[in-house]
């Protein structure tokens, strides 16, 4: 049974990829992960903030007490060569994570402005990362602010990144565009090498006796892979670049579902966090089952067979199964 796909140019040796999450923080858990059958490992992201916040610490730092004592100055590194904490542990990791396992290793860079952030992908690239995904997290706040203006920054933060690498990027995207598919082609046409659907934007929840916002955090469930399907099967003739389903990912059949609809690659975190690193196997096994008794010899066979241009009934995908699913409840 040939399980290999390619994704971002890379020759993988089947289609589950292990998404951005805590668990690239350890190389012995990269290691299992590898061992069990993963094809790929994106890393925890690297925040534009985290960059940022210290890079201006040290300098409000060096700028104290300038005036009175400006030979001071001399023994400090100058703000734009100093390497903050997380970043270099981020570097490190990477490079720890290469010597260590044969599979890929993709970057995460997460930011949204334009800035000296962008500079890190140049030194993720250096520390051996073979991709990076650009995730750019967003949510648009400012009313004086219109959808052009986003997908303007999307594109731009995109042509940046890649001016100053030559290893693949990937976006990683969230689905609230008012014009979903325009804004995949115009990446797309930008020179995106891969795009990641989608984002799980986790929604903050209220403490109702501390009065007070907090974070929480949900792992995902089988059901969020209907969106990405979507999608994916939407933008497989029209989109070039690689197409990678995340979110919702949890056994063989989603697994499946998304090759059909023309994903490339499927990542998956949630499932591995809540069950183990040895599911990674366990889908494997049931993927190749269904392969063999369905007759199917390879991924590429399978790849696109159920996508907008290929199924029976495109609309389908489009308001006909909303009309059907509210028709079949009355």
């Amino acid at each position: 049974m040939d399980l290999t796909t390619k994704y971002l140019g890379l020759k993988l040796k089947n289609p589950i990829v292990s998404s951005a999450s805590s668990l690239s923080a350890h190389v012995d858990t990269v290691k299992e992960m590898e061992d069990k059958g993963a094809s790929a490992v994106v890393m925890y992201s690297l925040f534009e903030e985290q960059i940022l916040q210290e890079a201006e610490a040290l300098d409000t730092y060096l700028m104290q007490g300038a005036n009175a004592f400006a030979e001071a100055l001399s023994y400090f590194p100058e703000p734009e060569t100093f390497e903050n904490r997380d970043a270099e542990e981020y570097l490190n990791q990477v490079s720890k994570l290469k010597s260590t396992v044969d599979i890929p290793v993709i970057g995460s860079l997460n930011g949204v402005s334009a800035g000296g952030w962008m500079d890190y992908a140049k030194k993720i690239e250096d520390a051996g990362a073979d991709a990076l995904e650009l995730n750019i997290y967003y949510i648009p706040t400012d009313p004086t602010k219109s959808s052009a203006d986003i997908e303007k920054m999307y594109v731009e933060d995109l042509k940046t990144v890649k001016s100053k690498i030559k290893i693949p990027v990937a976006v990683k995207l969230s689905p609230y565009f008012s014009a979903f598919a325009n804004m995949a082609k115009q990446l797309d046409d930008a020179g995106a090498d891969g795009l990641v659907l989608f984002n799980r934007f986790y929604q903050p929840d209220i403490d109702l006796e501390e009065l007070e916002v907090k974070a929480d955090l949900e792992l995902s469930t089988p059901y969020e892979l209907r969106l990405p399907l979507r999608w994916i099967a939407i933008l497989r003739p029209f989109i070039k670049a690689s197409l990678a389903a995340t979110s919702g990912i949890h056994d063989a059949h989603g697994v499946l579902k998304a090759v059909m609809t023309g994903a490339d690659v499927t990542m998956m975190a949630s499932e591995l966090i809540r069950n183990g690193i040895g599911r990674i196997d366990a889908i494997l096994k049931d993927l190749v089952a269904w392969m063999e008794e369905h007759e199917y010899e390879s991924i590429e066979q399978m790849k696109g067979s159920l996508s907008y241009k290929t199924v029976a009934e495109p609309a389908a995908y489009e308001r006909a199964n909303y009309m059907k699913v509210l028709q079949s409840v009355r």
